[in-house]
């Protein structure tokens, strides 16, 4: 589908979207220009309606070591606050910052995230926004912002106590300490743990293939019930979905799908629509 300095984007299959970082020289360091071309090119894909499932993975011996550190040395003016006005411009750079991974949780499309090595510092912000990881015997995580004298503040912090008990994640936080794999997956960060790259991609392909056969119009609708029930009270999520159901259910659809699983064949779901430019 495209290709840029920092990943390939590629659609094996229809509805099918797989975006493969491409810098393994680099341990696939992620600059300034790494932040819009990931954010543009996932809403893209959200905006045209063709994608049912996003599988993010990687290359070489590492997944990501995060932001590339020249950036802390080289970018003076977007990270000044000395005063009060460069502080008002440092908040709205870092929010903007922020938006790029948070568009992995906000599509409509489940988002698959496929970690061999170390997802280092802003990498475990991204995979943390993902809906879910899968990784290799010899992946790691780590919060490396610590050990580097700052808060991590892409949305790890925020989303990890969420997908694995709060002290493990605030000892993460707080340490900068590696997290092993077999360590993750019994912490529920991980659905699981393959032997190798390639074992893991076919494990995370064959699952987004699963997900891509099923109705868009459902698997959407259940990513925006999950999300909301995530952040919100049990009466409130239900009280969404009430409202959610009434804008999604398809006697059609459904119609489709039950015939499909009786007949144990393809249903041929159509794409969901195209997101009007404004």
């Amino acid at each position: 589908m495209s290709n840029n300095e920092f990943f390939t984007l590629s659609q094996p299959e229809p509805g099918l979207a797989h975006l493969q970082f491409n810098q393994p020289e680099r341990m696939n360091t992620m600059s300034p220009r790494f932040f819009p071309a990931l954010r543009d090119a996932v809403r893209a894909l959200d905006d045209a309606g063709e994608t049912r499932v996003l599988v993010i993975s990687s290359t070489g011996k590492h997944f990501s070591a995060g932001m590339a550190l020249d950036t802390f040395a080289g970018q003076g003016a977007m990270l000044d606050t000395g005063s009060a006005r460069t502080r008002l411009s440092f908040q709205a750079s870092l929010r903007r910052l922020m938006a790029c991974f948070s568009v992995l949780d906000e599509v409509r499309f489940p988002v698959l995230c496929a970690v061999q090595g170390g997802c280092i510092g802003g990498a475990l912000d991204l995979a943390a926004a993902c809906d879910m990881r899968y990784c290799t015997a010899d992946a790691f995580f780590t919060i490396q912002e610590t050990v580097i004298g700052m808060a991590a503040d892409l949305g790890v912090l925020q989303r990890l106590q969420k997908l694995m008990p709060q002290g493990a994640a605030r000892e993460m936080a707080y340490t900068g300490e590696r997290l092993p794999a077999e360590r993750a997956l019994a912490l529920g960060l991980v659905n699981a743990v393959l032997p190798d790259q390639a074992a893991l991609l076919e494990h995370v392909l064959g699952l987004a293939r699963n997900i891509a056969a099923k109705s868009p119009l459902a698997v959407a609708g259940s990513k925006a019930a999950l999300n909301h029930a995530r952040d919100h009270g049990v009466d409130a999520s239900l009280a969404h979905m009430a409202v959610l159901q009434s804008a999604i259910f398809d006697t059609e659809e459904m119609g489709r799908a039950i015939m499909a699983w009786k007949m144990k064949q393809p249903a041929g779901f159509a794409p969901l629509a195209e997101i009007a430019q404004v």
